[in-house]
């Protein structure tokens, strides 16, 4: 059994906590996090240790590897711990907010031979796994076209916001891992268009925005859109939509159930969309606790690495320069 510890155990740290204690060839080796009583809960509830400290976790010779949940700030300096004591890493996006710590991080780690996996947990989704897999198996013909809708159901808190790093880097950065993911080459140039729509005067107050729309372009001419709202009034809504020369794949909505209703009053979904990213995303929450634990046992690379992290960042950073300055943006700018 894999013994992994999880630093930092607040609302998605929880999640993965309970999902190891779940898994069937992992264990919960103990939990830490700067805000006692929530490791306190947490470790009680699952009847595991807890640390008393970030350093605890990586010098304990029972822990073989490290889930990083912790807030963005303290990512880097963990993955780098975790790397200097050689145990694998999952580690929650983004690496950074900054970049250039990003890089200095990548500088750091080069040369690691533990496994260091990023927490692009929508890559382990069965529908958008299955775009892409029609795409490989030549389903659709040749990809022109991708489209990627992420809205969130309601604007997250103030403190939140505040913190966020801005919705490219906080909200946008899994679409840009998405979208890549799904073009199957890198991006060349990026455009991108933000609004103030949702809560104006929040945004304004941090120089942000509620509403984007992006548009990727690859060397070869394949484009993927990206479309982010921070409010949708119906829900959750996640959709990814491959279009070929043969064809069109989609990856839809999940709801709690499939059933449709018809009735004089009313014709279509009877049920809500899942309005939060954990149920939303639960099964590839698991999932990806799934392909971690294969990654180090079967001494393979992590689907999702380090640089895809940092590739999704460039990414963020090149959509800002182009709301911005109004004008399309060459990766080779961003670096």
């Amino acid at each position: 059994m894999l013994r992994i510890a999880v630093l930092g155990v607040g609302r998605i740290g929880r999640m993965h906590a309970e999902n190891i204690a779940a898994h069937p060839r992992a264990t919960l080796a103990g939990v830490f996090d700067v805000h006692t009583p929530a490791a306190v809960e947490i470790s009680e509830k699952l009847g595991v240790p807890r640390f008393e400290s970030a350093e605890a976790v990586f010098a304990s010779p029972d822990v073989d590897a490290v889930l990083i949940a912790t807030s963005t700030a303290t990512h880097a300096d963990l993955i780098e711990a975790g790397v200097a004591a050689g145990k694998p890493i999952l580690c929650e996006k983004p690496i950074d907010l900054s970049l250039a710590r990003v890089n200095a991080c990548a500088t750091k780690i080069a040369g690691a031979t533990v496994p260091i996996m990023l927490g692009f947990v929508r890559r382990f989704d069965t529908g958008h796994a299955a775009v892409r897999q029609a795409i490989e198996e030549g389903q659709i013909g040749e990809l022109h076209q991708v489209i990627v809708t992420s809205r969130d159901p309601g604007m997250a808190s103030v403190a939140y916001v505040e913190v966020s790093g801005g919705i490219f880097r906080d909200m946008t950065i899994h679409d840009f891992d998405m979208a890549r993911f799904i073009l199957g080459e890198e991006v060349t140039e990026v455009t991108a268009t933000g609004s103030r729509l949702v809560d104006p005067a929040l945004m304004e107050r941090c120089n942000d925005y509620d509403t984007v729309t992006v548009v990727l372009k690859t060397a070869s001419g394949k484009q993927a859109i990206i479309n982010n709202s921070r409010r949708a009034a119906y829900g959750y809504d996640q959709r990814v939509e491959a279009f070929g020369s043969g064809g069109m794949a989609i990856s839809e909505n999940r709801t709690l159930n499939q059933l449709r209703l018809y009735t004089a009053d009313f014709t279509g979904q009877a049920t809500p969309l899942l309005n939060f990213f954990i149920e939303r995303y639960q099964d590839a929450f698991a999932a990806e606790i799934g392909a971690f634990v294969d990654a180090i046992e079967q001494g393979i690379a992590p689907p999702v690495d380090f640089e895809d992290g940092r590739q999704a960042l460039i990414l963020a950073e090149a959509a800002l320069l182009s709301v911005t300055e109004g004008r399309t943006v060459k990766i080779s700018e961003i670096g």
